[in-house]
């Protein structure tokens, strides 16, 4: 294994997975803290955890265990995946986990790029945007976890960190200033090329910490060859799609779906055994060559409502725990083709099938793959997607790429 990747979500991961398997490099995903030693097989394993907003204390632990693991079984360097939009807040674990990876590794400083011009987010002068608005103007000022309000991510980054924190910005780069001698430093990048300058030029003492975009070039310096593409398993083809993200993207989603095709609301407010079992009645009167889409995605004014009536953990546990009993239920009723939107929700679904390692396939979009698991006489296939990612048709897309 010549990289060891940890990333703090499932979509995340699978977005970072289908990114590095572009190069040709042989790409494991381990959901959760792997229960067997790591035998290093591929040229980068990656380890999804569910950390975005756990305690900080928990998250630290979760991500140290596994770049130890991941260090045992041989990985030459680690790389720490975050969200391309910095999902974090003061009390936010970006910062501290980085710390605790430099403090594995011994390296003395960590570098820190979410940016994916690929998906339109860019750091200029430090500042996040996505699109052409700066972060706090954008959808994610609403994020029901992690709002985001300050788009100037050396102010986002320092209270969460004990060492200093600068900016390398992109002047600076283009004309060959080193890096800063501050612990921790954001730097700029507006396009890949900026992105394969940073891979070349920052020193190896320096913790690589990004969105999956960043890990892009790294095969490259890493001398991994290219290989021929493996043909993609073909899994039974019913199928069936879970929305819990309420994104801006996902919400159009929702809507471009709906308007021809079956789906099903789900409201936190009213989330019980009895709401459940009428879902699942729903599910099984499908047409057999139907696929239904179950949601729990809406406006950022009724999340704050449900989130203010049940408290913001709860509303979101809530969600979680049904789209995992109903993911449970779909696939004893023959379902092997998942698409599922949001972070949280698609950790909740691969945790209640089961699913614990998977093959990268084919991308559906910049940054998410199929990815499949299971035998090759029982397979599943997933789509996992973050909440801001696709185009309005991306639920479209994705079964119509499988076929």
């Amino acid at each position: 294994m010549k990289l060891g990747c940890i990333a703090d979500d499932f979509t995340g991961a699978t977005d970072l997975a289908g990114l590095l398997r572009r190069s040709g490099a042989s790409v494991k995903l381990h959901f959760g803290l792997p229960d067997h030693p790591c035998d290093g097989s591929a040229d980068i394993e990656i380890v999804a955890l569910k950390c975005r907003t756990e305690p900080v204390a928990k998250a630290v632990a979760d991500c140290s265990q596994a770049a130890h693991w991941l260090l045992a079984g041989g990985a030459e360097s680690l790389y720490w995946k975050y969200c391309s939009t910095f999902d974090s807040t003061a009390q936010g674990n970006i910062g501290p986990v980085a710390e605790a990876l430099m403090s594995i590794t011994g390296q003395t400083q960590a570098l820190y790029c979410p940016a994916f011009p690929e998906n339109g987010r860019s750091v200029f002068m430090g500042n996040l945007f996505v699109g052409e608005q700066l972060l706090s103007e954008s959808s994610l000022k609403d994020h029901p976890l992690t709002p985001m309000t300050d788009s100037n991510l050396v102010r986002v980054l320092q209270p969460q960190v004990n060492g200093s924190v600068g900016l390398w910005n992109r002047i600076q780069q283009a004309d060959n200033q080193s890096i800063p001698d501050t612990t921790h430093i954001i730097a700029d990048a507006v396009e890949f090329n900026d992105l394969v300058r940073l891979i070349e030029k920052t020193p190896e003492s320096v913790l690589l910490t990004g969105g999956s975009a960043l890990a892009l070039p790294i095969p490259d310096k890493l001398g991994l060859s290219s290989t021929d593409p493996v043909a993609d398993p073909q899994p039974a083809k019913r199928a069936i799609i879970f929305s819990g993200s309420c994104s801006q993207m996902t919400n159009r989603q929702v809507s471009e779906w709906k308007a021809s095709n079956p789906s099903y609301q789900l409201k936190p407010s009213e989330l019980n055994a009895e709401a459940l079992e009428q879902c699942l009645n729903w599910i099984d009167n499908l047409g057999a060559n139907e696929v239904g889409l179950v949601y729990a995605t809406d406006t950022p004014e009724a999340v704050k409502a449900s989130q203010a009536k049940l408290g913001v953990a709860a509303a979101g546990e809530l969600v979680e725990q049904a789209m995992a009993t109903l993911a449970q239920q779909a696939y004893t009723r023959g379902v092997r083709r998942f698409v599922v939107a949001g972070g949280e929700t698609s950790g909740a679904v691969t945790q209640a099938l089961g699913v614990r390692e998977v093959l990268i396939g084919k991308e559906i979009c910049p940054g998410v793959p199929w990815v499949y698991s299971g035998s090759d006489k029982d397979t599943v296939a997933l789509a996992l997607k973050s909440g801001n990612f696709g185009s309005p048709t991306f639920f479209k897309d994705a079964l119509s790429l499988l076929d």
